[in-house]
């Protein structure tokens, strides 16, 4: 026979601060603090120590109330600092600085001397609170100076020393990732750049492909062809806008191919243009395989952000190539179908067509997922419900 918990343990085991602590719930963080008669410190509810017993736990409303009584700050949690979250948040913005008023790129090992952490841990924590690793945050920065660069006066050349880039050589390697162009036509705002599109019908209305010499740059739905135009109009607003020929038409039916047949290993030639970010995200779009959803929680953790499902969502929604770059694969939370730029009509027509295809089709040369991803069922939108580990989502993708 068990026995019986003293009245002090009792009491404290009812309290549903005591549950907080049990779960090391870091939600409770700052509703309240306990401590620990036997150590003599007070911690957080979500400090990581070995849990102490409750008949030695009292509760506190604040920190100063805890040192009143006459407790110590535990060295683990440190309740008398800002929390974790508001800690790393203010290392990274610290080295975010560092970064933009840097005339060269810093190193690795200069940014962890900076935050004080180690090599790994400071690349752990720079990328959990920005979504990018402190290279990409730097290589996108640079890009933001050079684009800001050229739209001044002055030469190309000086625009690029002045962007940060040691050599021109080094900028001239990068040029495509970082303006898609070269920057005499990104000067003159994509003026003289070909892009090369044709409309078409398909089952989910009319369809519009275009393409740069790099490959596909625009995969557009609608029910409106001349919205269509007007949409790449505005995407490439100093462009010369042409007519596919016969040879592009056959461009077009490969994506409408895509559309009508949904099939694995299907490659375009694209020309896709976006942050250092939306380019993670897209990657990981890609990745799911067909015939699969992932919400926008698991795309933000398989990316290595996990703090960042609304971004995502938002990097979904900037998606030009429909199809070619699987936004409709992602979905809510509980599997049900969200917002899709296009409709989410389609999106539905789109993940039904996909979880009928044979497998012997949704089989051929397909990628390694990265993004934890499930089975889709037909309708999608019935989709059984799924667990998330990330905040919800900001935009509709």
């Amino acid at each position: 026979m068990s026995k019986k918990a003293p009245p002090r343990a009792a009491a404290v085991e009812r309290d549903p601060r005591w549950a907080a602590v049990v779960a090391r719930d870091a939600s409770a963080d700052g509703t309240f603090f306990y401590s620990v008669k036997t150590t003599g410190v007070y911690c957080r509810p979500s400090c990581g120590a070995r849990p102490a017993r409750p008949e030695n736990i009292d509760f506190h409303p604040s920190a100063a109330a805890a040192e009143r009584a006459g407790f110590r700050p535990c060295m683990r949690c440190k309740p008398d600092q800002p929390p974790l979250a508001e800690r790393q948040a203010a290392q990274v913005a610290a080295l975010c600085r560092l970064i933009e008023q840097s005339d060269e790129v810093p190193s690795l090992e200069e940014l962890a001397r900076r935050a004080g952490l180690s090599v790994f841990h400071t690349h752990r924590v720079f990328k959990a609170v920005t979504g990018v690793t402190p290279k990409a945050y730097a290589a996108a920065h640079r890009a933001r100076r050079v684009r800001a660069a050229l739209g001044k006066d002055g030469t190309v050349t000086e625009a690029i020393y002045a962007a940060g880039y040691g050599s021109g050589g080094r900028f001239y390697e990068e040029v495509n990732q970082v303006l898609g162009m070269t920057p005499t036509r990104y000067r003159a705002g994509g003026a003289d750049m070909d892009v090369r599109f044709a409309i078409g019908e398909c089952s989910l209305g009319s369809i519009l492909v275009a393409a740069t010499a790099r490959g596909v740059c625009a995969i557009l739905l609608g029910d409106d062809p001349e919205e269509l135009v007007h949409d790449l109009e505005r995407r490439f607003p100093r462009a010369r806008l042409i007519g596919g020929d016969a040879g592009f038409e056959q461009l077009v039916a490969q994506v409408v191919g895509l559309v009508e047949r949904p099939r694995a290993g299907a490659e375009l030639p694209l020309d896709v243009r976006g942050t250092a970010f939306q380019q993670r995200v897209w990657q990981a779009l890609r990745a799911i395989p067909m015939g699969a959803t992932a919400s926008y929680a698991e795309i933000a953790s398989a990316i290595g952000a996990p703090g960042a499902a609304r971004a995502v969502a938002k990097a979904c929604a900037a998606n030009a190539l429909a199809v070619a770059i699987p936004c409709h694969r992602v979905v809510r939370n509980d599997g049900a179908l969200s917002g899709y730029r296009w409709g989410v009509e389609r999106k539905r027509a789109l993940l039904d067509r996909e979880a009928s295809t044979p497998a012997r089709e949704a089989s051929a040369p397909a990628r390694e997922a990265s993004a934890p991803a499930r089975e889709a069922s037909a309708p999608a939108q019935e989709a059984g419900a799924r667990e998330a580990g990330a905040p919800a989502r900001e935009a509709s993708a």
